[in-house]
């Protein structure tokens, strides 16, 4: 061990012989804890996500029970601390929209009480950064514990992917080719069990990353959230967090410059989501680590998407690539790709946790020789449109439109956008270039998932399944399509993309990594000049502290307060 009873955190609150933690010490008495429970012990925080509206998490009210058993038997004391819940489907206008309030809750809880480590219990997409995120900057030992993904969906016998087949369904729906038995059959059946979405979306992929960063115990990132292994998989993590608390395994020395190029390619591997990116870099820079779109971009060039998961993949989902042998086997897949000398948090190297992995299903996990896609799931595209860049995902969309050239369409905002899609007759072409903006960090707010554009309807009643599409907002990672996303600078803050009008011919070479408008300079001067800044979105509150201090995609969109860099670190609570 290399602490003792008496450097523990905790041993501030309790072990004084003073006023201010006899306080302390009744208190805990007020709740049934005796003196053995904070003598000499780990206290271990247990930060829940659960809440009844986050369909994703509602198992992780027992979980947490599970952790607390884990922490018991290895002779910790568990608390468990309830947080925001990240409810994907039900917080409005966007849950990126408090991404960063969640963060920063996850540090204030483990700043604010008598702490040593802490398990992390979350999955559904903005959970996992904001918990990773505030638990780095804060410090403490930590383990992630992942959600877990819901078992496959059903209707009529077909496996339905979360969110994937809600696209091609509505898609069909809309062009009517299905009527609303169907329609009300996928919805009955894609979402069988609690977890999250089973395909590589955000939530599947930013638990991947978190196996990738090594702070997970190894292949729970893979085990489908009904799954019995799950429950003991929290029992492990549990045990091991005050094992980490003892070596005082803190997260600077897990999540490296070598742990964040392996976190990428194991991002790019799985084929993953577009949000991905965002989060990476805010993760990655709370770690001190300045990962940027270049090394990003980098990566992905040279890993091909090994995981033939929807929807890049064509046909399997998250509970198929679990039986082939999970996020251990991919990663045993990679090999030489990864740095497997790196540090986890079961105090072992990464090449000693996927040493015996195996990969029972060669179609689901691809090697190196027969890959899904052959290079990796992410595109980063620059250009006049995209000074500070663009990201698509080429695995997942109609190639032709990888080099195209097309006349724009532009919607100022999302309720301009549907009268356009919703028009049978609006006239326009498979060529033409679907442009949405005002829906970035500032402008959106929260940058929505409004990037992945319906198809309009005056082309999917001629059979047109795909078309450029471009926006600065975000897309769900369970979508696909030729849409390119996260445009910077954002058009609310005068980016290119506000000055761009219907008619303006947009190019884009995903090859070569270009995206551009075709104007002159003297146009774009001309057009600047007569630009006026949109009203801001909100005059109080947290929205007016988020407009205030967000930064571009590109950035990572974390607070510009919270950074790394940003003043010297946060000091430990005075105790008076």
């Amino acid at each position: 061990m290399t602490k003792t009873p008496e450097d523990l955190r905790s041993a501030r609150w309790f072990a004084p012989d003073d006023l201010r933690s006899m306080g302390h010490r009744s208190r805990a008495m007020q709740m049934g804890w005796n003196a053995d429970d904070w003598e000499g012990k780990p206290v271990i925080a247990v930060i829940n996500t659960w809440s009844d509206l986050s369909p994703c998490h509602h198992h992780l009210r027992d979980r947490a029970d599970f952790v607390k058993k884990g922490v018991l038997k290895a002779g910790g004391t568990p608390v468990e601390l309830p947080v925001h819940g990240f409810s994907e489907q039900f917080l409005k206008p966007t849950s990126m929209l408090y991404r960063n309030m969640g963060a920063l809750e996850v540090e204030e809880t483990l700043r604010s009480h008598p702490v040593d480590g802490a398990v992390l219990l979350g999955g559904c997409d903005k959970s996992t950064p904001a918990l990773v995120m505030g638990a780095l900057s804060m410090g403490l030992p930590f383990i992630f514990l992942p959600a877990g993904a819901m078992l496959r969906g059903n209707y009529a016998g077909e496996a339905l992917g979360s969110g994937t087949d809600v696209w091609k369904y509505w898609d069909e729906r809309r062009a009517g080719t299905i009527g609303k038995e169907q329609w009300d059959g996928v919805q009955g059946g894609i979402a069988r069990s609690y977890g999250t979405c089973m395909t590589m979306g955000t939530a599947s992929t930013m638990m991947s990353i978190a196996e990738g960063f090594g702070l997970t115990l190894p292949g729970a990132s893979s085990i489908p959230a009904p799954d019995a292994g799950h429950k003991r998989m929290a029992d492990a993590c549990g045990k091991r967090i005050v094992e980490m608390v003892w070596e005082d395994l803190t997260p600077d020395k897990i999540l490296t410059e070598a742990a964040t190029r392996n976190a990428v390619t194991v991002a790019m591997a799985t084929g993953c989501s577009t949000n991905a990116i965002i989060h990476l870099i805010a993760m990655a820079r709370r770690a001190g680590v300045p990962l940027t779109l270049e090394t990003l971009d980098e990566i992905g060039h040279t890993t091909p998407v090994l995981a033939n998961i929807r929807p890049s993949g064509k046909q399997y989902l998250m509970e198929d690539f679990f039986y082939a042998g999970g996020l251990p086997a991919l990663m045993k897949e990679l090999g030489d790709k990864l740095d497997l000398s790196v540090t986890t948090v079961n105090g072992k190297t990464l090449g000693e946790n996927i040493e015996g992995a195996r990969n029972f299903n060669e179609d689901v996990i691809r090697p190196l020789s027969n890959p899904a896609y052959h290079e990796g799931s992410l595109a980063v595209l620059r250009g006049n449109l995209a000074p500070d860049g663009a990201v698509i995902k080429p695995a997942a969309m109609d190639p032709k439109f990888q080099t195209h050239k097309g006349p724009a369409i532009v919607a100022n905002s999302y309720a301009e956008l549907k009268t356009i899609i919703n028009d049978d007759d609006y006239p326009m072409t498979p060529d033409h270039v679907l442009v949405l903006r005002n829906a970035g960090p500032k402008g959106g707010p929260g940058m929505p998932e409004w990037g992945m554009i319906p198809m309009p309807k005056a082309l999917l009643k001629h059979g047109h399944r795909d078309m450029l599409r471009l926006s600065d907002a975000r897309m769900s990672g369970t979508s696909y399509g030729a849409c390119v996303l996260h445009v910077a600078p954002e058009a609310f803050i005068g980016g290119p993309l506000a000055l761009i009008e219907t008619g303006d011919i947009i190019e884009i070479d995903v090859p070569n990594r270009t995206l551009n408008v075709i104007l002159t300079e003297e146009e774009f001067a001309t057009r600047r000049a007569r630009w006026t800044p949109p009203e801001p979105r909100y005059e109080r509150g947290y929205g007016w502290v988020f407009a205030q201090h967000i930064e571009q995609a590109d950035k990572g969109c974390d607070f510009d307060f919270l950074r790394t860099d940003f003043g010297r670190p946060v000091a430990e609570p005075e105790i008076n």
